[in-house]
Parts: C-alpha cells; sequence; structure tokens
C-alpha cells in the first residue's frame, strides 16, 4: 500500500489542513459507520411479523442475531488483513454491496431459510467495517482533529442503531408490508454506495500520511515481518478484552434494561422502552465530549476509567432496588453518557497500541471483541432475567464495565511504556 500522499492532495496531517477536507472524510465515513449500524438492527425490528407469517419461534429468531455476530466477528478479523493488503475504499463498497443484497434476501424470504441467508450477508457486510473506517480516518484525517473523527464516528453509529427500528417498523406500517420495508432498506444501502462511490476520492486511503508518521514528517517504514506477527502484542489481546467486556454490557442494557426495570420497578413497559433509546442519546452526546478530551488527556486509560467507572457505578445503584423506579431508570440512561465519553478515548488508544502498517489487521482483531461479546452476552443475560435475577442485569452489565477498565489501564501502561522506550532505541 503506498505511503506518500498524491501530488495534488495536501497529507492530511500537515499543518493548515483545511476544515473542510477533513469534515469530508468525517461526514462520509460517519454515513458508512451508521449504515452499518442499521444493518445490525435489520431484522429485529420485524421479529413479531417473522413469527406471525412463517410461525418461528423467539429461540429461532434469536439464531438469526447469533449468526450475524458470528459471521461477523470472523470477517471482522479476517477483513483486516484484506484491508491491509489491496485498501480501505474498495473494501467499504463490496461491504456496501452486501447490504443491498442482505435487504433483498429479507424483501423476498419465504421462510426461516431465507431470514437467515439476509442475516449471513449483513454479517458478511458488516465485518469489515471497523478496520475499513479506523484505516481511512486514520490516514486521511488531521491529527489535531483525530478525536473529534473518532467521536463522529461513534456517534454515527448510535444514531444508525436509533434509525433502524423507525425506519423498518414505520415503513412497514405505513405500506402494509414488511417486504416493502425491506425493499427500501436496499434502496438506502445502495444510494450511501452511490454517494461514497461519486466522492470517493474523500475516502481514498492511498492517499494522505499515517498518524504514526506525523511527528516525523516522514512515512515509517514498517519492518518486514511476518502478517500475523501483531498477534504477539499483549495489547492488542488487552484491547480485545476491552471491547469483549464493554460490549457485554452495552448488550444487557440495550437488550434486557427494559424488561428488568419492569419486573424490578413495575415501570409499565411502554415507558422502560424508551430507556435504552436514552441510553444511546446520552452515549451519543458523550461522545461529543469525549472528542474534546482525547486532545488534551496525554493518559487515554485515565478518561476511560473514570468515564466507565462512574457509568458503572450508575448502574450498581439502579440494580440495586433501593431507589424509585423513575430515578433508577434515569441513571441507567446517564450511565450511557459514561460509556460515550470513553469512547474516542477508547478509539485512540487502540491506534496508539497499533505498530506501523498493521492498522487493519489490529483494528479488525480487536473489533472482533465487539461481535463476540454481543453474541456471548444476550443468552447469558437472558438466562439471569428467565431466572427472576432482574438486579443481575444491572450488577452484570457494571462488574463488565469494570472489568473494561481494568483491560484499558494495562493498555494504556504498555503503551506508555513503549513510547518511553522509543527514544532510547532511536
Amino acid at each position: 500500500m503506498p505511503t506518500t500522499a498524491s501530488a495534488d492532495l495536501p497529507a492530511p496531517s500537515a499543518p493548515g489542513v483545511p476544515l473542510r477536507q477533513d469534515a469530508r472524510t468525517i461526514g462520509l465515513i460517519g454515513l458508512a459507520h451508521g449504515t452499518s449500524h442499521f444493518f445490525h438492527m435489520l431484522l429485529p425490528p420485524l421479529f413479531p411479523a417473522f413469527i406471525r407469517d412463517f410461525g418461528l419461534s423467539y429461540s429461532e429468531l434469536g439464531l438469526l442475531v447469533t449468526a450475524f455476530f458470528v459471521i461477523s466477528g470472523i470477517g471482522q478479523a479476517l477483513a483486516g488483513f484484506l484491508v491491509d493488503r489491496v485498501g480501505a475504499r474498495p473494501v467499504l463498497f463490496l461491504a456496501l454491496a452486501c447490504f443491498v443484497g442482505a435487504a433483498l434476501a429479507a424483501a423476498s424470504a419465504q421462510g426461516y431459510g431465507g431470514l437467515m441467508l439476509a442475516a449471513a450477508l449483513a454479517g458478511l457486510g458488516n465485518s469489515p467495517f471497523h478496520p475499513v473506517d479506523f484505516t481511512i480516518l486514520n490516514k486521511r484525517v488531521s491529527a489535531p482533529r483525530l478525536g473529534h473523527a473518532f467521536s463522529a464516528h461513534g456517534i454515527s453509529g448510535n444514531l444508525g442503531w436509533a434509525l433502524a427500528p423507525v425506519f423498518l417498523a414505520g415503513i412497514a406500517a405505513l405500506a402494509g408490508s414488511w417486504r416493502i420495508a425491506y425493499l427500501a432498506a436496499a434502496a438506502y444501502a445502495g444510494l450511501v454506495l452511490v454517494v461514497l462511490f461519486i466522492q470517493r476520492d474523500a475516502i481514498d486511503d492511498r492517499a494522505g500520511t499515517w498518524a504514526h508518521e506525523a511527528k516525523t514528517g516522514a512515512p515509517a517504514a514498517a519492518r518486514a515481518e511476518h502478517p500475523l506477527a501483531f498477534l504477539k502484542l499483549a495489547s492488542v489481546w488487552l484491547c480485545f478484552a476491552f471491547f469483549f467486556w464493554s460490549t457485554a454490557a452495552l448488550s444487557a442494557i440495550q437488550s434486557f434494561a427494559s424488561p428488568a426495570l419492569h419486573e424490578m420497578y413495575g415501570l409499565p413497559l411502554a415507558q422502560t422502552a424508551f430507556v435504552v433509546t436514552g441510553y444511546m442519546l446520552c452515549g451519543a452526546a458523550g461522545m461529543v465530549v469525549g472528542g474534546f478530551l482525547v486532545g488534551r488527556s496525554p493518559r487515554l486509560e485515565r478518561n476511560i476509567g473514570l468515564a466507565m467507572s462512574a457509568a458503572a457505578v450508575a448502574l450498581f445503584v439502579a440494580g440495586s432496588g433501593a431507589l424509585p423506579g423513575a430515578a433508577a431508570a434515569a441513571l441507567v440512561v446517564l450511565g450511557g453518557f459514561g460509556v460515550g465519553l470513553a469512547g474516542p478515548s477508547r478509539d485512540m488508544l487502540i491506534k496508539r497500541a497499533s505498530p506501523p502498517g498493521a492498522t487493519g489487521r489490529v483494528y479488525g482483531t480487536v473489533y472482533s471483541g465487539l461481535d463476540i461479546g454481543f453474541a456471548l452476552a444476550s443468552p447469558v443475560f437472558g438466562a439471569l432475567l428467565d431466572r427472576g435475577h432482574a438486579s443481575g442485569v444491572f450488577h452484570g452489565a457494571g462488574l463488565m464495565l469494570l472489568m473494561g477498565v481494568a483491560s484499558a489501564a494495562l493498555v494504556g501502561s504498555r503503551v506508555a511504556r513503549m513510547r518511553g522506550a522509543a527514544p532510547l532505541a532511536a
């Protein structure tokens, strides 16, 4: 992969890069990332329609979600190698084409097999997004704005999650057919693909300067080593563990916070359903603030530790049963702010832990922890709720956040040691 900027395009890490140039890249990647999160939710909003039309059980429908995240998790780890070899932009176009295929498969499904095909295609399409997105952002966006880029990236994902149920269920209700909703989803993914193709010069990862290289003003030559050598780095697996734990907490809140609050406090489900939406919106607000903290904090793990520890405390208190129901629900919502606040620092910490030339592979491996966390945590927390341990949803989610804090602290200490050793090696 070329490592020098094209002659007619200033290196994004160079001083005086126009805001418009960075904002264009950030906006396009945000659009792509929001689309990937939209397709996380391709099937679940219309589960009731599948039960009605195909006679499926919730267990069978749950397997569709598991299939999505298993394929996405395995594919994400592999996609990082592909991104490092052929570049991020063509892989991004292929991923969006998979989303079009997934929506068309859902629209034409005649039973469980068709829905499973849709889940598989959506998982395959989702798999490259984090290696692709972070490769382009790290390559194209100027260093002073990189924290804000990571913040916008996280916000766009939350908005994609929020949009999917409204889009799919709303169109299905208006059109009187869930198949029409999926045709609209295919059109949406196709439109995003067209927009990105037209604006492809702004997401060309062959032009630009790696953030690793910005300090010296010259490209950093990657050492000639085996493509799997990065797997020897403990920081990579600690980052993987961080994503696993933090995503397990998110899975608990997304899937079970509403029924858990209903069982513990007797709050109507019509009200508790908005808790997850509030959690996501507070998370988006936290990401905005977190984008400003990244450039001001040399020890990013401290940002992560303080923010996620505060969120964990909020969840522990909500699960104690000692508060009025409305106050407990509000604490859960506010917990989303702490998790969101940690997001940009988390993404920057991973970048610092990535060796030059292996960014796609590192992000692919690390972010596969997200998919595995989703795939494994839901059955565990669902079993707690089935056995009457509603408080375990919040206590367990809080514990997962604290495990994530510990992982981030270890990553930060290793990165600090690596940076301290670099001048000695030089």
